[in-house]
């Protein structure tokens, strides 16, 4: 794979943020908290770079698979989000709340169907 410039870093990352925040505003039951709409500019810088990294990981992987991903159910391309996520929460904090790693059966609904927007919002892209 090559390597990313910063440009497309942060684009990806946006994007990423982007499709959470319209996942979220669409699944979250009643009003959401304000740290899971804030914009991409007021997002942590290790939480950019997380997203920019799962970002990449989603489109490599429908590269690498040929666009054979639009086979997968929704739910098994909601699960690569999580696990992807999963490990960059692991990369950015030494010792992650237990709610940050939670694997996917453990997430609500509402997280869920926003990972597997997140995906195909990637895959459509790709």
């Amino acid at each position: 794979m090559q390597a990313q410039s910063d440009a497309q870093q942060s684009e990806h990352g946006r994007i990423f943020r982007e499709a959470w925040i319209a996942g979220v505003r669409k699944h979250y039951p009643g009003d959401p908290k304000p740290g899971y709409i804030v914009p991409w500019d007021e997002t942590p810088r290790w939480e950019r770079q997380a997203a920019s990294a799962v970002y990449r990981q989603v489109a490599d992987f429908v590269t690498v698979s040929g666009g054979a991903t639009a086979k997968l159910t929704r739910e098994q391309k909601g699960r690569f989000v999580a696990l992807c996520w999963i490990a960059q929460i692991h990369y950015h904090i030494p010792e992650p709340k237990p709610a940050y790693v939670a694997d996917w059966d453990a997430l609500p609904e509402w997280q869920q169907q926003t990972d597997i927007d997140i995906f195909e919002e990637i895959e459509n892209r790709a």
